[in-house]
């Protein structure tokens, strides 16, 4: 009882925080396990709600009435619109919608900051609320049990309309089946629509009525994004009850946790999430992979149609007479297509000190740290079919290795790379079992949480990595043994470039060998393979810890190029980004995911500088237009240009 005493207001809040995350993660739970739709911009329709009820607050009850109908209006307007935005994507799976509603959040969230300003808003409740009760001998703030009860009220509401109307049954029809819901005469278009307007309101609602607790402002929509997907992950998408015992359980770890057990709270929600997503996939055998082509929707129609016309191009006759050599054959064969990519990056990457200022030539060092990380992930999720969002952890562990080498002395910088090589195989060994057994949304969710787990370290333990303060002044690497620490940008530039070529040659050397036609086969034809006797648990463990050495030089580039390290150089940010890289470049393309990761840092960082403070909207932008624009990324659309024409039928039958 005494310790109850002592913690009673920390106990209730976190009671508030959860029917918070709870009402917000029902959305979540709702467009996911309804309607399929991994919404990673679920936080924003929180900010949505947040930002309009604050604007209209003036602390009267008609001011929050206004404000509630207000903002759940436009946050189900809001998810109406992402109903539209992801149709088209229906066939292409969970990683393309990720990624979409990624770019929105990016993008939505740039444009709540423009229009309502970046500090956060005070919110002002009416005056009967605005005031403090006794509770058990200690005063709490009235709207916080005001908005418990209104919390409740509206989770009661919820589950009513879910479990005993007509329209509950029809959701609960569209998740199920689909196509029994279009016999009774239901259009599953609209109910998809209806869903995700649905689970935007829930947000918009809970974003009104918790701005008070958690007023709206940069980064609260992130925030609440990741703690909505804990709940959900740890819930489950079938049962409310167990969301809500989730939710609750999540809020007092928010609080009461960061009273009692300050040490440990930064760990426990993403460890319990990852240990829940591995002991689930432990129970069920692993799906197979399923190739998903773009779907029907006008961008695609105009695309192929673009394609077809090229394809139909006039061609150059062969000569009569005279057949090519062997070199002839091969410059004109696949060989030469293959290759060409190749020389003309090599080129490009050594031509550009001589043709870019300082700080550009910084930024193409910088571009190719991320294109090594996105090279990372497109062997993870090209080749092993392991779709990533932690792959910044072991990034992070070989640039937090490199940075704590040169601290201590060791400069040099083989001796740094094949160090934070080591340090991110084995940190990726430990953390593969982990992994290997899921399969695609699960995969996506588990990385996910390793690599909140590695940004809760990373700012718990001070002494190695500085916190969120980061490591800078440490000595400057030395490309060889013997030489000096370079400072000058052409000079870094190069010693990344050749670091990142090698790199580079390794990587492809091995995904055209015999043991990359394994993964390639693992990820093609998995239930076959183990049928045949492949150990494709071990191919997928082996392509892990590869992977991750490959992101441990990544980090360690960045570190000798940047000479500085901070926590936001290995965040949730940046995993999307090199996964974006990816799907620029086409999931199986190791050239592809360079380029990607060029543009990206480009947009990022030149394109912004020219339109300062907007440069989320751009990578929104950019996000937005690779996952309509390029399904298959570059490297799908080089293929589909080069394709030679079909044979068009006469109707004549030929000799």
């Amino acid at each position: 009882m005494e310790l109850l005493d002592a913690h009673l207001v920390p106990a209730v809040d976190g009671v508030a925080y959860g029917l918070l995350l709870f009402v917000v993660a029902a959305g979540l739970s709702l467009a996911f396990g309804t309607a399929g739709v991994l919404n990673l911009s679920h936080g924003m329709l929180y900010a949505i709600g947040a930002y309009t009820g604050a604007e209209l607050s003036d602390g009267t009850w008609g001011g929050l009435a206004l404000g509630l109908a207000a903002g759940t209006a436009a946050a189900a307007l809001a998810g109406a619109g992402l109903s539209a935005a992801t149709v088209p994507l229906a066939r292409r799976g969970h990683l393309a919608q990720a990624l979409l509603t990624f770019g929105i959040a990016l993008a939505g969230g740039d444009l709540l900051i423009q229009f309502f300003g970046a500090d956060e808003l005070p919110v002002r409740v009416p005056g009967a609320l605005d005031s403090s009760v006794h509770l058990l001998g200690h005063r709490y703030p009235a709207y916080r049990l005001c908005f418990i009860a209104m919390a409740v009220a509206l989770a009661a509401f919820g589950t009513w309309v879910l479990t005993r109307t007509r329209v509950g049954a029809a959701v609960r029809a569209s998740a199920d089946d689909p196509q029994m819901l279009a016999a009774t005469g239901h259009n599953p278009r609209a109910v998809h629509t209806g869903v995700l307007a649905a689970a935007g309101a829930l947000a918009g609602a809970a974003g009104v009525l918790g701005a008070p607790i958690i007023g709206p402002g940069p980064g609260t929509s992130e925030n609440v994004l990741m703690l909505s997907l804990v709940v959900v992950v740890l819930g489950g998408l079938r049962s409310l009850w167990a969301t809500l015992a989730a939710a609750v359980a999540v809020g007092e770890v928010q609080t009461l946790g960061v009273s009692v057990l300050p040490d440990l709270a930064p760990y426990l929600l993403f460890a319990a999430m990852a240990a829940v997503l591995v002991f689930r996939s432990r129970f069920t055998e692993p799906e197979a992979h399923e190739e998903r082509g773009p779907s029907a929707d006008p961008v695609s129609r105009l695309r192929r149609l673009l394609t077809a016309r090229w394809e139909n191009r006039p061609r150059a006759a062969a000569p009569a007479s005279g057949a090519p050599g062997r070199l002839g054959a091969w410059l004109s064969g696949a060989g030469w297509r293959q290759a060409a990519p190749l020389l003309v990056l090599l080129v490009v990457l050594f031509a550009l000190p001589g043709m870019l200022d300082p700080y550009s030539i910084s930024l193409a060092g910088s571009a190719l740290a991320l294109g090594l990380l996105a090279v990372s992930v497109t062997v993870l999720t090209g080749y092993a079919g392991l779709p990533t969002l932690g792959q910044t952890a072991p990034f992070a562990v070989g640039a937090y290795a490199t940075a704590n080498l040169a601290d201590a002395g060791w400069t040099v910088g083989p001796v740094q790379i094949v160090l934070s090589a080591l340090a991110a195989a084995v940190f990726s060994a430990v953390t593969g079992p982990a992994v290997i057994r899921a399969r695609g949304t699960t995969v996506l969710m588990i990385t996910l949480a390793v690599g909140e787990l590695t940004s809760a370290v990373i700012n718990q333990v001070k002494s190695v990595t500085g916190g969120a303060d980061g490591l800078v002044g440490f000595p400057a690497t030395r490309a060889l043994w013997g030489g000096e620490g370079m400072t000058e940008e052409r000079e870094l530039y190069v010693y990344a470039a050749v670091v990142a070529v090698v790199a580079v040659a390794l990587t492809l050397l091995v995904l055209r060998s015999p043991a990359g036609k394994l993964l390639t086969g693992t990820r093609g034809a998995e239930a076959r393979m183990r049928a045949s006797g492949h150990p494709v648990g071990r191919y997928l463990l082996v392509a892990h810890i590869c992977a991750g050495a490959l992101a441990g030089v990544g980090g360690s580039l960045m570190v000798t190029v940047q000479q500085y390290l901070s926590p936001a150089d290995v965040g949730f940010e940046i995993a999307a980004f090199a996964l974006l890289a990816v799907v620029i470049g086409g999931t199986t393309s190791v050239i592809g995911a360079l380029l990607g990761a060029g543009l990206i840092v480009f947009t990022r960082d030149w394109v912004a500088g020219s339109w300062p403070g907007h440069g989320p909207l751009l990578l929104g932008t950019l996000f937005i237009a690779a996952v309509y624009l390029l399904p298959r990324g570059l490297a799908g659309l080089r293929a589909a240009l080069g394709r030679p024409a079909p044979a068009v039928s006469t109707g004549k039958a030929t000799p």
